[in-house]
């Protein structure tokens, strides 16, 4: 047997033994196919939300439902947080009826929250000094990777506990990376949440200057995808741009969220982000016009309408 395979085994083993009970807090578009998998891999699974409907299916899947982050707390080993912004992981961690209210030492707090790093590494130094190992591990690969149990998992902390705590991201998962230590995880993941948007900006940009020249869209798309011009992003989003599909999963509001986050984590390191800077300010314009619960393509849809074409080539909309 390879020995890779007998370590996961082992840790399997132990994770089962001493971490069985999981926490699950923040089951919304990414969280609750996150929470899913994890009930399917047979894990005990408690579950918090502020909307108790969205918990509705775990319920009915055997999820125990909490009625606070502090009740959650007593009744598990390890708690994972996904959360929209810093600010609600400060609410459940540190609020009036907050995890660090009742996690026993030697228990495990995973957020999965795309962060702020400053914020984060102040929160998980609480929780550390009353014996609660933490994990920061953000996510990527969108809400049809979450469905799938198909996640990238960028994560920071102390190696040991991340050896410790890798089986129950597992099965939420297609790659796991280690980042480094406490703060790598959401550098890592807000470094290529700004590649994915400047990337969304620079596709719509693409695609409209071929259809104003006359180029077959569906021929220029795989002109794209065939040259040093692809991206995750040409191959995940131009299908749904062409059935004028702007999938609101993931929000103007979080893009313009984690843009900000970025730069202020540049501006730390007196980092000119002329790009990514660029970007905040489309996405903000399209936040503006559309709303901000509207999906992240929308910064295509923003140019069409500032030039005055469509992208859309299949009739069926969903937007």
């Amino acid at each position: 047997m390879h020995i890779s395979l007998i370590i996961s085994k082992i840790n399997f083993v132990w994770i089962l033994k001493n971490m069985n009970k999981i926490g699950f807090i923040g089951v919304g578009n990414m969280g609750n196919p996150m929470a899913r998998n994890l009930l399917e891999a047979g894990f005990s699974l408690v579950v918090h939300d502020l909307r108790p409907a969205s918990a509705e299916n775990l319920i009915k899947k055997g999820a125990k439902w909490a009625e606070s982050p502090e009740v959650v707390a007593r009744q598990t080993d390890a708690v994972i947080t996904m959360l929209p912004n810093p600010a609600a992981v400060e609410s459940v961690l540190l609020g009036e009826k907050g995890l660090l209210k009742s996690l026993s030492p030697n228990s495990t707090w995973i957020d999965c929250t795309t962060n702020s790093p400053t914020s984060f590494q102040r929160i998980a130094e609480e929780a550390i000094s009353v014996g609660v190992k933490v994990l920061e591990a953000p996510v990527t690969n969108a809400v049809d990777g979450a469905e799938r149990g198909e996640l990238i998992f960028f994560v920071g902390g102390e190696l040991e506990v991340f050896e410790q705590a890798k089986p129950i991201l597992e099965p939420m998962a297609e790659q796991i990376f280690y980042a480094g230590g406490l703060g790598t995880g959401n550098i890592t993941k807000l470094i290529t949440n700004m590649l994915w948007f400047i990337n969304a900006c620079a596709i719509g940009e693409a695609l409209v200057i071929g259809e104003k020249a006359g180029i077959p869209l569906t021929n220029l798309s795989e002109m794209i995808k065939a040259s040093a011009g692809n991206s995750w992003v040409a191959q995940h989003d131009i299908p749904s741009i062409f059935a004028g599909h702007y999938d609101p999963s993931f929000t103007l509001k979080l893009c313009v969220k984690d843009l900000r986050l970025i730069d202020e984590l540049a501006q730390q390191y007196n980092i000119p982000l002329m790009m990514g800077n660029q970007a905040r300010s489309i996405f903000q314009s399209a936040q503006a016009k559309y709303g901000h619960d509207k999906g992240e393509m929308s910064v295509v849809k923003l140019l069409e309408d500032i030039v005055g074409v469509s992208l859309q080539i299949n009739q069926v909309s969903k937007d």
